[in-house]
């Protein structure tokens, strides 16, 4: 209960029964009063939610001190947030480096009266491009197999990585099983909304890399990093995309026409 509030019970009671009436029904309907965050002058005098009776606030603060008027919530209505759709995803931030790319939605009407505050209004996801600006086959050099979560392959784009690419090969792709030899702490602690995925990564895990375009090599139609020719026996290097100190090593186990694994153990080549 606010300032005052106690000492405006005290004297409607020692009014006496028969003074409570004609204010019984106060609140903020009658001050016309309906104020946005806390402000202690937005108040009227009549029954609170509480069923107590004095000095009650027509503030958003007031469900939270509990001390609002009986029809605050009539008379003040709570309006959740609204969000537009999100934007298109924008390109990598740099070319032919594993960077981030991002996607945005505005506010359509702001919270008011205490409602459901606005989500997260900017997304953030690993990428890595392999065309430059002036439309240059890149990226394909690294050595560590750069990997993101199997969410992205809905979001990106399948467009050729070259002029010579073909429609014919386009849908091509395929998937290699690996089993996690290692890995740092820094994939199990990350937790930033757009690289969570890297919380399921576990050393002994088997997982699943899917090889799309346009991650695809023009040359040989492969993907950095996918263990072309290694044995079971050899060591490869991974990383995640979005955290480069989110990196370990694996062997690989198969490759198989489509991925089978759980979508949490579902990854893609970048």
């Amino acid at each position: 209960m606010r300032g005052g509030a106690l000492a405006s019970v005290l004297c409607v009671a020692l009014l006496g029964p028969g003074r409570l009436w004609p204010r019984a029904e106060a609140g903020c309907a009658e001050a016309g009063r309906c104020c946005p965050g806390r402000d202690a002058t937005c108040a009227s005098t009549g029954w609170r939610q509480d069923r107590g009776y004095g000095t009650c606030f027509c503030d958003e603060a007031c469900r939270r001190a509990g001390d609002c008027c009986y029809d605050y919530a009539r008379a003040c209505p709570a309006l959740p947030c609204i969000v537009g759709e999100w934007s298109h995803w924008s390109g990598c931030a740099e070319q032919c480096k594993p960077n981030l790319r991002m996607r945005r939605r505005y506010v359509k009407q702001e919270p008011k009266n205490g409602g459901e505050p606005c989500p997260p209004l900017e997304e953030r996801s690993g990428c890595l491009e392999y065309l430059t600006y002036q439309g240059k086959d890149c990226g394909h050099e690294h050595v560590p197999a750069f990997i993101t979560t199997s969410q992205y392959s809905k979001e990106r784009k399948r467009r050729a990585v070259s002029p010579l690419w073909s429609s014919d090969t386009e849908e091509a792709g395929y998937c290699v099983e690996f089993k996690i030899e290692s890995l740092s702490h820094h994939c199990t602690m990350e937790n930033r909304p757009y690289a969570r995925w890297m919380q399921y990564l576990r050393e002994g895990y088997t997982v699943c890399v899917g090889c799309q375009p346009p991650a695809m090599n023009t040359g040989n139609h492969r993907c950095s990093g996918d263990g072309l020719g290694a044995d079971g026996n050899k060591v490869l290097q991974w990383q995640a995309v979005g955290n480069h100190r989110c990196q370990g090593t694996w062997k690989k186990v198969q490759q198989v026409k489509q991925c089978s694994c759980p979508v949490v153990h579902s990854f893609i080549f970048t």
